[in-house]
């Protein structure tokens, strides 16, 4: 059974963005996929603090930060799973706050030894698993693909924890109305693209 983990970082319950991951969620699940969903809002994760101890240790395997928090659980999830749901709105131009504190801490999926210009992903080209990217914004869709940096975010998580995505939704227009539902013309292509992760 192929196991997607889908990651959101929205702040209000039953949003655009999470009714977009709800409709990847069904379809995934409607082709036999396990869909585990993790609320970013609900998680209790330390900002990182940059003392670069999970980057020193070599190899494949994230490494071990400091904090003993949610995010030890978290890092294990994305170990386990097949692939995975990326999904976070557009806030002042660029991916949520707590959206950007969880890709801080994925510096586990680095490593940099002191001494060492750059870091090394652990995982690039080698975990082959792939990803769905999700965002949304006030802006038209078109506006915010071009001007804002959620697009490009999210292809940086999925290439720090080994994912190639599969495709990006992105929805625009999205606080038009504080109760609004999804945009029936995107759901076909939010179905078809979570059928490529199946």
């Amino acid at each position: 059974m192929t196991r997607i983990l889908a990651i959101n970082g929205s702040y209000r319950d039953g949003g655009v963005t999470d009714q977009a991951v709800a409709i990847a969620a069904r379809v995934l699940l409607d082709a036999g996929a396990d869909v585990d969903t993790v609320l970013l809002r609900e998680q209790e994760i330390e900002f990182c603090c940059n003392c670069r101890r999970c980057m020193q240790d070599p190899g494949t395997q994230p490494g071990r930060c400091i904090y003993d928090d949610a995010m030890h659980d978290l890092v294990r999830r994305i170990e386990d799973a097949d692939g995975y749901i990326l999904a976070a709105p557009t806030n002042i131009g660029s991916l949520t706050a707590i959206f950007k504190r969880f890709m801080e801490r994925l510096s586990v999926y680095a490593y940099w030894p002191w001494g060492q210009k750059a870091p090394e992903l652990r995982k690039a080209g080698k975990a082959g698993k792939k990803a769905l990217l999700i965002s949304s914004c006030a802006a038209p869709g078109l506006l915010g693909r071009i001007f804002f940096d959620s697009r490009k975010q999210l292809r940086m998580t999925a290439g720090t924890i080994g994912a190639e995505p599969v495709g990006t939704l992105f929805i625009g227009l999205a606080a038009s109305d504080p109760g609004a539902g999804f945009p029936p013309r995107l759901t076909a292509r939010a179905e078809r693209l979570a059928r490529r992760l199946a």
